[in-house]
């Protein structure tokens, strides 16, 4: 879950990401195989899976937790965007 600005925008499905764990160094890769973008994180949260956005099944899925990293003004101005990866 992103804010869909100009950097995101330039995602593509088939891309390769590589996060790496900041408290580990560990890295990962991923395949991008779908982007959903909505106009807030309200309509992104109504249309996955809790367990897909990365909550456990007995934590509460609140949109407002996105607030901390993007504001209310910075969604509406860019819109957010789901990325929806793969394991590779």
């Amino acid at each position: 879950m992103r804010l869909y600005d100009e950097k995101r925008k330039l995602l593509k499905i088939g891309d390769c990401i590589e996060f790496t764990n900041i408290s580990n160094n560990e890295k990962i890769k991923v395949e991008i195989i779908n982007l959903c973008v909505f106009a807030n994180f309200d309509e992104l949260y109504s249309f996955f899976n809790k367990t897909d956005l990365g909550y456990e099944e007995n934590e509460m899925a609140i949109p407002r937790d996105m607030e901390k990293y993007y504001s209310k003004e910075e969604q509406k101005m860019s819109g957010v965007v789901g990325i929806v990866i793969k394991l590779i």
